[in-house]
């Protein structure tokens, strides 16, 4: 990890429930709500205890649990601007945005929120979304390049005038976007996020993307992912930025932890996660070395759809703040996390699981000097 991310404290987002079902596939209770008034105050909540971002998700059609959803663009706009300090991550399609019409509403949303909108650049796994539309569904590695050829072109339209682009995917003739989203000391342009597992995402991300999103791995699998990005990201002269998805179960004992756990899995949504499994078969299946998202994911894996509980942020405050510090270790900058009661565990959070990791934090920054590497 570079000197300059190696002494930044380790940082915190939630997935927005802007969809429903919550955020695991299973009949058991979750106290969230997907309506706008649940998540603007939990949005208020997450900005005060701890968390400095928000990714808001991107689903188009009812399927897999999740029967209703709110435009991840729009819903974004509305929790920045009922909050004050908390970064919003808008995920979008490329293959259903053009970049100069994205960039425009960026450039508006971060005016109208002093400069704290993000987008989370989504190749596309859901063949059924793009169907349903009417698109073209791209092979995999296509995928990839487009949303490649549209990070180029939405940061060019942040930061230059007379653009001009002629690519496989989009045509831009001398435009010049004003006024441009904010230019601050933190960042020139709104931070721009990727996703994906394969190395054709990984190649990507180092080659175009400030932030990199694995699904949830344990110590190993996210240690690999880092290093292949950092190698892209190396070859081409620039640094990136690591999120980690983790579903995080925090209780006052371990036996109430697992015990939660085993309940969600016991209680999965067998038909929906089975659904989900064949459409994602082919997300891991479709890549020349099989190693795309879900490639290798249980059904278990599955009942939190982003392979949350993989990460294993389980247990007692001590221990999810240990295994927190250890993934920052390896190279981790953000933590990327689902709940099952959002209200009260964003709080539990903020109350009794931040402060262990920032107090771990400081020892371990105290221990190891800035730019050592997590060996």
């Amino acid at each position: 990890m570079a000197a300059d991310q190696r002494s930044e404290p380790l940082k915190f987002a939630y997935w927005v429930p802007n969809v429903s079902g919550g955020l695991v596939t299973s009949t058991i209770e979750q106290r969230t709500g997907w309506d706008y008034e649940y998540n603007k105050k939990l949005a208020q909540l997450a900005e005060n205890n701890g968390f400095e971002y928000a990714l808001s998700q991107v689903r188009y059609m009812a399927s897999y649990s999740a029967e209703y959803q709110h435009e991840s663009t729009s819903f974004s706009l509305a929790l920045l601007l009922a909050t004050e300090r908390l970064k919003v991550i808008a995920a979008v399609h490329p293959g259903l945005w053009h970049p100069v019409v994205l960039a425009k509403f960026g450039a508006t949303a971060d005016h109208l929120s002093n400069g704290r909108f993000a987008v989370n650049v989504v190749s596309g796994w859901f063949k059924g979304e793009f169907k349903a539309l009417g698109e073209p569904w791209l092979e995999h590695d296509e995928r990839y390049a487009r949303s490649a050829e549209f990070i180029d072109a939405l940061r060019a339209i942040w930061t230059e005038d007379n653009v001009e682009r002629a690519g496989d995917f989009y045509r831009i003739r001398d435009y010049s976007l004003k006024p441009k989203p904010l230019n601050t000391p933190q960042r020139p342009n709104p931070e721009i996020f990727q996703g994906g597992n394969s190395t054709a995402a990984r190649a990507m991300a180092g080659r175009v993307s400030d932030w990199y999103f694995s699904n949830g791995k344990d110590f190993d699998g996210i240690s690999e992912q880092i290093a292949d990005v950092n190698a892209s990201a190396a070859q081409h002269g620039r640094t990136v930025k690591f999120g980690l998805n983790g579903f995080l179960i925090a209780r006052d004992t371990e036996h109430e932890a697992r015990e939660t756990l085993r309940e969600i899995v016991a209680k999965a949504d067998r038909g929906a996660v089975e659904g989900f499994r064949d459409a994602v078969a082919q997300a891991g299946k479709s890549t020349s070395d099989k190693a795309g998202m879900w490639a290798d994911s249980s059904f278990e894996d599955l009942v939190q759809y982003n392979d949350g509980f993989r990460t294993q942020l389980i247990g007692t405050p001590e221990q999810i703040a240990q295994r927190a510090i250890e993934y920052k270790r390896r190279g981790v900058n953000m933590l990327l996390l689902g709940f099952l009661h959002y209200h009260e565990e964003v709080e539990y959070f903020g109350r009794h699981v931040l402060p262990v990791i920032r107090e771990m934090e400081a020892d371990l920054d105290a221990r190891e000097p800035v730019g050592a590497g997590a060996g």
